[in-house]
């Protein structure tokens, strides 16, 4: 078994408008450069860099939750800003373990994949992983993992429970996936949903609201890719909770992520905001979208 790790600089292409190519890409060579030092330092080896991101390998998976927490401290403690000035650098990552095989240097295998996915759906100063991850961990660095619930990764066909490593509990804001802490259940949250000119808003003592094609669903959207019951959204343990449970499936899009996530028969958590494409991604014609905000 082997741990992969996939760590990208966030906001790279607003580095590389501000600063220019030729000063941004000595940056990010710079940068990427001491990231590959820390990397080895716990015992990881950087199979290549991937441009404004790393690829990197572990025997032990431990190390390389090690490996990430150090890193994102230290960018934390010591902020960077490229070109002295605008955002600090912050970094997003992903973790998983499982078997790879190596080819001329390069590896390849689910677990590659899957991190590389995992990396794609963090925010900023986060460090995502898997239930496979967290069952090899020792009881230490298990307590550090917060679950965010089944999700689909792209180009998977089973569902990965995904948990969000807590290197920092303490801070005031706690950047996560969505955008918006979920470390401590908020109590007086609100989610409204609107599509077609249709508004609706939940609370967190709210009923349960429909999303369908069926004209008595709480939110009705007429369209041949929708299910008559299509999905539901409901104020459960502290979070508001979507489940599909429609034929061709729900795509969340959070935030500015580009990567959906994809749900079969399964549910995720809504914070933060985005959109919510029933029965096919955003990209397809005349999508039916919905849009989703939450505040706590």
């Amino acid at each position: 078994m082997t741990t992969v790790v996939f760590a990208d600089l966030v906001g790279s292409t607003g580095i590389f408008e501000r600063l220019g190519d030729e000063t941004a890409g000595r940056f990010v060579t710079q940068l990427t450069g001491a990231l590959s030092k820390t990397f080895e330092q716990h015992s990881g080896r950087v199979v290549k860099l991937l441009g404004d991101g790393l690829f990197v390998v572990f025997v032990n998976e431990g190390d390389a939750i090690e490996a990430c927490v150090s890193i994102q401290k230290r960018l934390q403690e010591k902020p960077i800003h490229p070109g002295g000035t605008g955002n600090a650098v912050q970094m997003q990552m992903g973790v998983e373990t499982g078997e790879v095989v190596e080819i001329d240097g390069d590896c390849y295998g689910d677990a590659v994949n899957s991190a590389a996915r995992l990396a794609d759906l963090a925010g900023a100063d986060q460090i995502l992983t898997s239930q496979r991850v967290r069952d090899l961990l020792p009881p230490l660095q298990k307590a550090q993992l917060r679950s965010l619930g089944p999700m689909y990764l792209r180009g998977k066909q089973e569902v990965t429970e995904v948990f969000r490593v807590e290197w920092d509990i303490d801070r005031d804001a706690d950047a996560t996936v969505m955008g918006v802490s979920m470390l401590k259940p908020a109590k007086d949250a609100s989610l409204e949903i609107s599509a077609l000119g249709q508004t609706l808003r939940l609370d967190t003592r709210g009923d349960k609201l429909t999303l369908g094609r069926a004209t008595t669903a709480s939110l009705s959207v007429n369209d041949s890719r929708v299910s008559r019951v299509h999905a539901t959204i409901e104020w459960r343990g502290g979070h508001f909770v979507l489940g599909d449970g429609s034929s061709f499936g729900t795509w969340v899009y959070f935030g500015n992520q580009t990567e959906p996530v994809v749900l079969r028969r399964t549910e995720c958590y809504l914070v933060g905001q985005g959109q919510i494409s029933l029965g096919c991604e955003r990209e397809a014609e005349e999508a039916p979208m919905v849009m989703f905000s939450v505040k706590a």
